[in-house]
């Protein structure tokens, strides 16, 4: 069992429910309260999160990928899980995803509203796809650059705007993709990192991945750029959405740490240094999350 919990990564679970916490507490602070949805979207991301690290496991593991990587190791590489097992853990994770997404969406939307079933009944299976397809096939998108635009999407739009959608379906909050982009940004900022830890491995096995294509020099830049505009986004939707109380802007605190991230990846001169500030972007995600979220229901 220690295995298999090992390979879930369960220390990514911050990151991965930054975006509905976000959503949710949106939604909480408009008078949309349901705690059996931010229940099952919680249980349902954290399927996701867990299929999203099996398949990457067994997707990297089965093309050498990880043969060489830096940081801690992974299962089917290693030979503690084999490509069989972790195939069917694949498969078991993206039925519970598909069946905890399917309650989730009938709990929220019912028989009443066929068209965000059927939307959302897509982003479940875009959902479950974007996770497989990020490093498993031939054609698997994170070996061509795309991770971040997905990571972006899922993590961001889909997260944030999705989350709250459920609780409020009755409008169209078109500033809601302010926060989603945000979120996004920050969720592809711990990407980034990543990449550029793993710039020299990758270039070995063929993951094309930005830092990659643009540099090491470059990724710093566009990594600090990932880290700064999400402050600037929130502030244009709390001031679009008049919502100018200054206890609301007390996620600005957060900039401190991110400008210290900032000066250490401008700082690293070594690709795989950087494998110790990962954590620390994605607890900062997390903290910009709740600290925006609590600071809207008060």
């Amino acid at each position: 069992m220690k295995k298999w919990i090992a390979a879930a990564r369960l220390r990514t679970l911050p990151l991965s429910i930054s975006g509905i916490i976000l959503g949710s507490l949106i939604a909480f602070s408009e008078g949309f309260k349901n705690s059996f949805i931010f229940f099952l979207a919680f249980l349902t991301t954290l399927f996701l999160q867990i299929l999203s690290n099996y398949a990457n496991d067994y997707g990297d593991g089965v093309k050498g990928t990880d043969a060489a990587r830096i940081g801690e190791k992974r299962a089917v590489a290693s030979g503690e899980i084999s490509a069989k097992q972790m195939k069917n853990a694949v498969i078991l994770f993206s039925a519970l995803s598909a069946l905890s997404a399917s309650i989730l969406i009938w709990i929220s939307f019912g028989t009443e509203n066929l068209k965000w079933v059927l939307l959302f009944l897509f982003l479940t299976l875009a959902c479950v796809w974007a996770a497989i397809k990020y490093t498993v096939g031939k054609n698997a998108y994170g070996y061509a650059g795309f991770g971040d635009l997905f990571v972006f999407l899922f993590f961001g739009i889909v997260s944030v705007w999705g989350s709250y959608t459920l609780y409020n379906h009755e409008t169209f909050n078109y500033w809601i993709f302010l926060p989603a982009s945000a979120i996004g940004l920050l969720s592809v900022a711990v990407l980034n990192l990543n990449n550029m830890r793993d710039l020299e491995t990758d270039r070995v096995s063929g993951k094309n991945t930005l830092p990659l294509r643009m540099g090491f020099s470059n990724a710093k830049i566009y990594q600090s750029v990932l880290l700064i505009s999400p402050f600037i986004l929130v502030s244009l939707y709390l001031m679009g959405t008049h919502q100018t109380k200054i206890h609301y802007f007390l996620y600005w605190i957060l900039i401190l740490p991110a400008l210290k991230l900032v000066s250490i990846v401008f700082k690293t001169q070594e690709p795989r240094l950087l494998d110790k500030e990962l954590k620390k972007v994605a607890l900062l995600t997390l903290a910009f999350s709740l600290i925006l979220g609590i600071s809207l229901n008060f």
